[in-house]
């Protein structure tokens, strides 16, 4: 053995014995991995006693809006929650309507001064709303029926698009022009979000995604996933990932990851959890992010992100005085290379408080 190598191997042996842990030649080592998201905090919108928020969306930065519901529990005092953040505060926005909103389940933020909400209305009716950061008015749909209900909605500059159900089957309502149109779909069960082409729900049996094609909502072929249900979807591109849940024993639920890649659907292996998996969101860039609830974990944040074909856990710092976090929805925030997700935190006591949790690129490797 030359004096360099005998040199060489004898430093090895050195730093093994100092280290206590087998020494890697720098030039086989595996790269570090890019930065993933962290928790960062946890805000609120600071709405009355037994609050929730159900739904985020996002104009930049500094313009994000979201909604629920506050007094939970009170039937006569219920009501839907409309909140903004202008880049330093939260702040609530008034509802102007005299018959009310109860809770409001979606938000789709056109701009500033174009921000639509959906929910239930104290009237029976469903509730639909359009404002700005003065407040939202009610709009009255023609054709909107008494038991009429609507989980989700998507609205651009000229068109707004609702999903829902009507007398057990799907139902889609779509605005343009100043004019309203309802299409039921042949399918029964309900329909819980939308997004660019495609809503998505479930039968009662299996879930359920349908599709635009020639003005038509259509309902789309599906691995076979008994007792699966979805509740919300986000469009990449000619990529979509839908999320939700399959039904097994009682009290059991296996989350549920459907992603479209142009022409099929597939259904996503994931990390093995018992999360429940609530909202999805993306940056148009491939990467998406799934908020929810682990009940082995439930005073922590709760965040799923997906890059590359690989998903990452992150969750939030613990806090056992807090109860259980739930989030029920997730927004991607451009420019600030991050996500919000909303939802609520319940108590020992049932008792609910708005959350809006934050997470952000992690300088740890």
């Amino acid at each position: 053995m030359t004096r360099r190598l005998r040199r060489r191997a004898l430093s090895l042996c050195v730093a093994t014995i100092v280290s206590g842990l087998p020494v890697v030649d720098v030039a086989h080592a595996e790269p570090a991995r890019p930065p993933i998201e962290a928790w960062q905090r946890s805000t609120s919108v600071r709405l009355s006693a037994d609050s929730s928020l159900t739904d985020v969306d996002t104009v930049s930065a500094d313009e994000v809006w979201a909604v629920g519901q506050q007094q939970i529990w009170d039937v006569w005092e219920n009501r839907g929650a409309v909140g903004r953040w202008n880049g330093t505060a939260w702040t609530e926005v008034p509802i102007r309507d005299v018959s009310g909103a109860g809770p409001l389940r979606s938000v789709s933020a056109v701009s500033a001064s174009q921000v639509w909400a959906l929910g239930d209305g104290h009237d029976g009716l469903p509730y639909l709303g359009r404002g700005d950061a003065s407040g939202l008015d009610r709009v009255r749909v023609p054709g909107m029926r008494a038991g009429d209900w609507f989980g989700g909605l998507e609205a651009r500059t000229d068109k707004v698009v609702a999903a829902g159900s009507r007398d057990g089957k799907g139902l889609i309502l779509t605005g343009q022009n100043g004019k309203w149109t309802f299409q039921q779909t042949e399918e029964k069960g309900a329909l819980y979000a939308v997004a660019g082409p495609f809503a998505v729900g479930d039968t009662g049996k299996a879930p359920l995604v349908m599709r635009q094609v020639d003005g038509k909502w259509t309902a789309m072929a599906l691995p076979p996933i008994p007792g699966g249900y979805l509740r919300d979807i986000h469009v990449d591109g000619k990529r979509a990932m839908a999320v939700g849940g399959v039904y097994g024993r009682p009290g059991v639920v296996e989350p549920l990851v459907l992603t479209w890649n142009g022409k099929r659907w597939h259904r996503a292996e994931l990390p093995r959890s018992r999360a429940r998996l609530y909202g999805v969101t993306g940056d148009g860039k491939g990467r998406f992010w799934v908020s929810g609830y682990d009940p082995d974990h439930e005073s922590e944040a709760y965040l799923l992100r997906y890059e590359k074909k690989r998903w990452e856990i992150i969750r939030g710092g613990p806090d056992d005085a807090r109860g259980s976090v739930r989030l029920q929805a997730v927004t991607y925030l451009p420019g600030a290379g991050g996500v919000w997700a909303v939802g609520h935190v319940v108590d020992a006591n049932d008792r609910y408080t708005d959350v809006v949790e934050a997470f952000a690129r992690s300088s740890a490797k």
